[in-house]
């Protein structure tokens, strides 16, 4: 905060601005941080302290908490990670042969590595710091940097939505001048905007598709271990066995990732077990010789022996990483360190384990890879493990479910996506969601892909592609944090790109390979998603810029209000919009063709910040339109992509709170002002007119008071009278002139969208016996 010499700026709400000096008062115990003016954006650049609140972070929690989500976590992130050694070698050998004896060390040593720098060095360590307050993915990266830097598309900044306690972030300082310049470039530069924007769509659709893919792989994998069982099992059984698990297991998502976890974590808790115990048991019966393939040598002499079929196979190892972005994804419904927890104490030791009984028992029996995970089981413990791969393998879909959910939350938020309804399933933890139109979406496509491909092989191909795209788009997003935010090193940096990144791309390249050999669906996924993805958001962006240029003056507001043919009629109207500077130009309309006000008129706008969560506290902010006893406010209500909208309080009420708060609020700050003033002009440091200016201050004061309590009045009856909720339902279509393009774009493809999703008023519960819609046409 500026010292008490310092003048500060007050904007009255008509564009005038009056100076003030902040000055201590006679005999007063009053301060400017004992005035929530945080709610209120009078002081455009003011710096608020002391009204954080100790909030329920995920960073204090207690540790029976982290433990807890530690061994739920166990069920919903790693079960496709967990169930990766049942196909890795059998993918990485497609062939059925291993040419040399030497190249299962090559492999192990690629898989030991591959698990070591990606899962656990770049994920738990050094991805899960770029956390957004708690959640991850793709959107909590591009949050980070909108915080950080005005690479946003949508001019709704403002001045107070820096003051929220979690937007906060370091600033550069004078010692790195490279944060600095990269920041200035990419605020400079409209191509850098929409490429950040369009990088974030892309990994946000091919996660979406892993969603898709993961049910699919691992629930036919299932079921094909039931032929190898029995020889009535056909193909065409197989796949519609399929088809009723999948739906089965979309059908229980309703039930929460918390329920959904602890169902499942003991299974996979058992499984890890079992392949950790199976690994040892092959590892000192076959050949402990492997463990020398720790030795990188092993991967240099591999590619040496197999060159392009090497670099090919890098395609089957990569699946023992797929699932990997889960542990960023779901954050969101863990917590960081019980995700760090889980993997490094149970997950990460039990997959080397497997992989390494794997290769002590192909070192022995080359000639088994096409059935290395089966045929390496014990015989004793065959059916036991059978029965567990089987759960093991659908449970591993409702990681990348789960993800799914959460990186979709954080995409509508900023605008990326069409509005759909939020569940969030846990009181108890925050962070978990369920969302019912792209649950039953992805069971659809899910089915559309198991009933067209039959086959796993496909699958398989086009899973890693997946995979490692969304890797490589979250290293390209932590490198900017790294040196923008975090101000990292330059060498540590240009070390991260060097290893990571190489290894990452080497992957890439890799499984493009296999791009015809149903490589593309993944692909053919992203750019259908990115496709709705950027429809919504281009049409959302021009409908906002159209409503800036149109927006009407607080003057004008004036002139409607004060018109004599414009009646007053008691209660309390609620004009909603998504315009955050001004009055949305659809209430000129509703004035015109209905000439009535209500005694109270609050303009909402909805606004998403580039911010997981806004405190409750934090949340509303006002402004007066001139004149007062025209009772006329606006009002700005702030939400974070994870935020729940549709409260149990109802949000009138609480709106409603929140403005006689604010009325009390401001109405103490103009006493303060006013009382300053007064030290200024009568004080002439004689002290004979110090009477009179404690009588013209308690004259100032009651007056004031009264004036609050008036007003607080005219809003109860306002309340009291009934409360009416003005939508504004816009109609949408391209302007004259417009080319085919655009035509397509807005008539067709939005408002298709627009018609068939669900609406604002759905999504914040608003009773539809008092809403009124407001028809308007707007011509983008």
């Amino acid at each position: 905060m500026s010292s008490p010499d310092h003048d500060h700026v007050v904007e009255d709400g008509t564009g005038d601005h009056q100076a003030f000096s902040q000055k201590p008062l006679n005999g007063k115990k009053l301060s400017w941080q004992k005035l929530r003016r945080h709610d209120s954006s009078d002081i455009e650049s003011a710096q608020i302290q002391g009204h954080h609140h100790a909030h329920n972070s995920k960073g204090t929690v207690e540790w029976s908490v982290i433990l807890h989500l530690a061994f739920q976590s166990l069920g919903v992130v790693y079960g496709d990670i967990g169930t990766s050694p049942l196909y890795v070698y059998a993918s990485t050998f497609s062939d059925g042969e291993i040419k040399h004896n030497d190249d299962i060390l090559g492999v192990l040593s690629l898989i030991f590595y591959t698990l070591t720098l990606i899962p656990l060095l770049k994920y738990v360590f050094i991805v899960l710091r770029a956390n957004d307050n708690g959640d991850g993915g793709t959107f909590a990266l591009y949050s980070l940097l909108c915080r950080y830097a005005k690479v946003g598309l949508i001019p709704s900044q403002e001045a107070e939505d820096r003051e929220v306690s979690t937007f906060k972030l370091d600033l550069p300082n004078n010692r790195l001048l490279l944060a600095s310049k990269l920041k200035s470039k990419l605020e400079n530069s409209k191509l850098a905007k929409f490429f950040l924007l369009f990088a974030t769509m892309l990994g946000t659709s091919m996660v979406i598709g892993d969603g898709v893919l993961t049910p699919c792989i691992s629930v036919l994998s299932a079921v094909r271990g039931i032929k190898e069982a029995t020889s009535s099992m056909t193909e065409e059984r197989i796949v519609w066995i399929s088809v009723a698990i999948l739906v089965c297991l979309f059908m229980i998502q309703r039930f929460g990732t918390d329920k959904v976890g602890y169902s499942f974590a003991p299974i996979i808790c058992v499984w890890f077990g079992l392949i950790a115990g199976i690994g040892v048991y092959n590892f000192f019966k076959f050949d402990p010789s492997v463990v020398k393939a720790i030795n990188p040598n092993y991967i240099i002499d591999y590619f040496e022996r197999n060159k392009k079929h090497a670099w090919v196979s890098l395609g089957g190892v990569v699946l023992a990483i797929t699932g990997t972005e889960a542990l960023f994804a779901d954050v969101g419904h863990f917590t960081v360190r019980s995700i760090q927890i889980s993997m490094c104490s149970v997950v990460y030791p039990a997959l080397i384990l497997a992989y390494t009984g794997q290769a002590s028992f192909l070192r022995k029996h080359n000639e088994l890879v096409k059935d290395t995970f089966y045929k390496s089981i014990p015989h004793a413990l065959y059916w036991p493990m059978f029965g567990v791969a089987i759960l093991a393998s659908i449970i591993a879909s409702q990681a990348m479910i789960s993800g799914t959910f959460s990186i979709i939350q954080q995409s509508l938020s900023l605008g990326c996506f069409p509005r759909v309804k939020i569940v969030h399933t846990s009181a108890k933890y925050e962070g978990q969601v369920y969302i019912p139109e792209v649950n039953y979406l992805l069971m659809l496509a899910c089915v559309g892909v198991t009933v067209g491909f039959k086959s796993t092989t496909k699958i398989g191909n086009a899973y890693g592609i997946a995979v490692v795209f969304v890797m490589t788009l979250t290293s390209a997003f932590l490198v900017l944090i790294m040196i923008m935010i975090w101000k990292t090193h330059i060498l540590l940096v240009i070390s991260y790109v060097l290893v990571i990144c190489t290894v990452e791309f080497l992957y890439l390249s890799s499984v493009l390979y296999k791009f015809d050999r149903g490589g593309y669906l993944p692909l053919a996924f992203a750019m259908l998603l990115m496709a709705i993805m950027y429809t919504w958001n281009d049409v959302y962006r021009r409908k906002y810029l159209y409503e800036l240029d149109h927006k009407i003056s607080p003057e004008k507001v004036k002139e409607i209000a004060a018109d004599t043919d414009c009646c007053r009629i008691p209660g309390l109207a609620i004009f909603y919009s998504e315009l955050v500077h001004g009055i949305p130009p659809i209430f000129k309309h509703y004035v015109e063709n209905v000439p009535a006000l209500h005694s109270v008129l609050v303009f909402v706008s909805i606004k998403s910040l580039p911010i997981s969560k806004v405190p409750v506290e934090e949340r509303i902010i006002f402004r007066r339109i001139k004149p007062d006893e025209l009772n006329v406010f606006r009002c700005v209500v702030r939400y974070g992509y994870t935020d729940a909208r549709n409260e149990h309080e109802p949000f009138e009420r609480m709106l409603v709170d929140r403005l006689e708060e604010f009325i009390r609020e401001d109405s103490m700050f103009r006493a303060m002002v006013c009382n300053n003033q007064k030290d200024g002009e009568i004080d002439d440091g004689s002290g004979n007119d110090d009477n009179v200016n404690e009588d013209s201050k308690q004259a100032e004061a009651e007056k004031q008071v009264d004036a609050m309590e008036r007003e607080i009045e005219v809003v109860e009856k306002a309340w009291q009278a009934g409360v009416v909720h003005l939508m504004g339902e816009n109609e949408v279509i391209a302007g004259k002139g417009a080319n085919i393009g655009k035509k397509i774009l807005i008539d067709y493809a939005y408002n298709f969208l627009k018609r068939n999703l669900r609406q604002t008023e759905k999504v914040f519960d608003i009773p539809h016996k008092r809403m009124l819609k407001v028809g308007m046409t707007y011509e983008l």
